[in-house]
């Protein structure tokens, strides 16, 4: 994907196996986990582009989040600090080559970035 791109989006859930259900029954989703990341079920679209996780729903993530994908995350939550935004969540790893960080916008919409490579 390229930068700029929205690459994944996240759902905060309280039940993953109902959400999973839910999702795969509505959408057609295919929902499943990885190693290392059981707590964190991904999904993917019919077209298996589109894609993105059940997310553990926490007092801080109760709406769906959308995640870009970026050149460098540093870069961007610099841009995004100077033109007022708000970094919601620092760079952290998700593997060795891949990484991810929140911010909120100007209007308090939370978006979420990425860099890097995923295995699969």
């Amino acid at each position: 994907m390229a930068h700029g791109d929205i690459t994944h989006v996240d759902i905060p859930v309280s039940d993953h196996q109902r959400a999973t259900d839910f999702f795969g029954q509505v959408f057609g989703w295919r929902i499943e986990t990885y190693p290392g990341f059981e707590d964190y079920p991904m999904w993917r679209a019919p077209n298996q582009v589109s894609g993105g996780g059940l997310a553990p729903r926490s007092e801080g993530f109760t709406q769906p989040r959308s995640t870009v994908e970026v050149d460098s995350i540093d870069d961007t939550l610099a841009l995004v600090t100077e033109l007022g935004g708000e970094v919601l969540a620092p760079k952290s790893e998700i593997t060795s080559t891949s990484w991810w960080a929140v911010f909120r916008d100007l209007d308090g919409n939370e978006i979420g970035l990425y860099e890097g490579v995923t295995e699969t």
